[in-house]
């Protein structure tokens, strides 16, 4: 998975942040989405991996629960990095909470959390009532 992950960061537009990132969603029935960070001079317009491919699998069709696995690689950190709390909202509301969320290092170094372990305290739709 790594190797992917490498390959597709080359697509990352990363200009600002010099920092590419890439990820991989699988669904339940196999389907695989991909997604790489794409930055702009405005940064709040920028969109990270893990929404990247997050919202391809929902513009094709997916729905909340359909979400198996996550893999997100920074390409150029030897650390492991998790999610930004934007992409840890919407991994909380799509997926359910045992899903798997592996993080890779540019090492091979690699770290899984469940969903409810990167989220412990989501904000959903019962705390818009």
């Amino acid at each position: 998975m790594i190797e992917r992950l490498m390959k597709l960061a080359e697509n990352s537009y990363s200009p600002y942040s010099h920092y590419r990132v890439a990820t991989i969603v699988i669904m339940k029935d196999g389907t695989e989405f991909k997604g790489v960070n794409v930055e702009n001079a405005a940064y709040g317009s920028s969109i990270c991996s893990e929404r990247s491919a997050i919202l391809a699998a929902i513009s094709n069709g997916y729905k909340k629960g359909d979400f198996k696995e996550l893999h997100c690689l920074c390409a150029d950190s030897n650390r492991v990095s998790t999610s930004c709390f934007a992409c840890r909202q919407v991994i909380s509301e799509l997926f359910d909470k045992d899903v798997n969320l592996y993080f890779y290092a540019n090492t091979g170094e690699t770290k899984v959390y469940k969903v409810s372990e990167l989220c412990p305290y989501p904000f959903g739709e019962d705390d818009l009532q």
